[in-house]
């Protein structure tokens, strides 16, 4: 039986990174994105190298574009092994300059997008009584404080808590399904463009009052690879990885915020 993955945010990044290890390794794979178009080229590059694909042009904040994601899956394929929920977006102000539509696009599919995946394919992967995983793309940005980017934060926080809260409920049935969450740093991705798949309901036309965009800019164009982040995701889940961290030395980071709280 060919295993199947699925990954939403696919056609780029850190979700594209990820597709491509996956059919690297033999498994067939769904693509779900946004962008129709980089969409499509990526099913025609990877079909070409011999994988089986099926692509679905998914919003992940659309709770119904979830579940036909989830429907096109089983219809295809009758099972899945591996979902990772990763479509992010950002958008970068004090936070208390972020309009109800700032807040409306990030939490819809930075944190809906996860609970709809959550949702939707939960229910049938218990079915399936075979070992499978759950990959829920957070952040570092997830696991420590600091100014700037709030949205973000509050997002990431959220995918963290929830991919706990997850992994211990479904401990608790003595189901198949482990669970993880990816804590990135800086990754060389499109993620700061992002707003131009922002829905024009949802759009704020003032600028971004953040200086520190161009730094993140900088820092993102140093950063790791998504071929290398999609490394660490597959050896976490052959390895039952709960936390994945990209960035080790980082982890001082989540220290001295749990050091803080427990003072």
């Amino acid at each position: 039986m060919k295993r199947v993955a699925v990954v939403t945010g696919a056609a780029s990044g850190i979700g594209r990174g990820m597709a491509e290890r996956f059919a690297a390794e033999g498994m067939a794979v769904v693509l779900a994105d946004i962008e129709e178009k980089p969409l499509e080229k990526l099913e025609t590059e990877l079909t070409r190298k011999g994988a089986t694909i099926l692509s679905v042009r998914t919003d992940v904040s659309k709770s119904e574009e979830v579940e036909n994601l989830a429907e096109q899956t089983y219809h295809a394929f009758g099972h899945v092994h591996i979902l990772c929920n990763n479509a992010g977006v950002v958008c970068s102000r004090p936070i208390w300059e972020h309009t109800i539509e700032d807040w409306q696009w990030v939490l819809g599919v930075n944190l809906w997008g996860v609970i709809h995946g959550i949702r939707a394919f939960v229910p049938r992967m218990l079915s399936q009584n075979t070992k499978c995983h759950i990959v829920n793309t957070a952040s570092i940005l997830g696991m420590v404080k600091g100014p700037g980017e709030g949205i973000y934060k509050v997002t990431k926080h959220g995918v963290v808590v929830l991919s706990e809260t997850l992994a211990d409920e479904l401990a608790q049935k003595n189901s198949e399904i482990q669970v993880h969450v990816l804590c990135p740093g800086w990754v060389r991705t499109g993620i700061l463009e992002s707003d131009r798949n922002r829905p024009d309901k949802q759009q704020n036309h003032k600028v971004e009052s953040i200086g520190g965009i161009s730094n993140a800019q900088l820092e993102m164009e140093a950063g790791m690879s998504p071929e290398e982040v999609a490394d660490h995701v597959y050896k976490a889940i052959q390895t039952s990885t709960f936390y994945i961290f990209t960035h080790p030395e980082q982890k001082a980071l989540v220290q001295e915020r749990m050091e803080n709280i427990i003072k």
